[in-house]
């Protein structure tokens, strides 16, 4: 079975700003641009189609949402950018996210780096303390897959849910 997640995909323009502001980045595990994504709700191994339909119920009538990426923090090991858009949290919940142990914070990861060795993304987080993209309609979540591959995870959607534009 598939690892199954939800997640908002940035627009191309956005990543384009992300990896401007990054420069050539060095020193840490970056993340491709086509990985980047915030994960709304992590599911685990799943069967796509009853994990597509029990998301598309939720979703349902759902508004789109307004979110923009803004300055770099970093977790034990992970540096990413914290995402803005009120309506956001509850667009996580619906899809799942209520159902995680731990808090819901939105983010899009960068890179990873030892935990051991948090000063490695302090010149990151300080480069990018000023970052801000623009904002964007969120549109559609997308139900991802993730497979374990050479280099890293390969990421595929496997369903998309349209939210209403009003």
């Amino acid at each position: 079975m598939p690892v199954l997640f939800s997640a908002l995909l940035p627009p191309d323009d956005v990543r384009e700003a992300i990896a401007g502001a990054l420069g050539e980045p060095d020193g840490l595990r970056w993340e491709p641009p086509e990985r980047w994504h915030i994960t709304l709700a992590y599911y685990g191994p799943d069967d796509v189609e009853t994990r597509a339909a029990w998301l598309g119920e939720r979703l349902a009538g759902r508004p789109a949402v307004d979110v923009r990426l803004e300055k770099a923090a970093t977790f034990p090991g992970v540096l990413w950018l914290t995402v803005a858009g009120p309506e956001l949290t509850p667009l996580a919940h619906a899809a799942g996210a209520g159902a995680e142990p731990r808090p819901y914070r939105a983010h899009l990861t960068l890179a990873r780096f030892p935990r051991e060795e948090p000063g490695l993304a302090g010149r990151w987080t300080r480069r990018l303390a000023n970052f801000t993209s623009r904002w964007w309609p969120a549109t559609e979540v997308a139900l991802m897959t993730s497979e374990r591959a050479p280099g890293g995870p390969r990421y595929r959607v496997a369903r998309a849910f349209a939210l209403d534009r009003g």
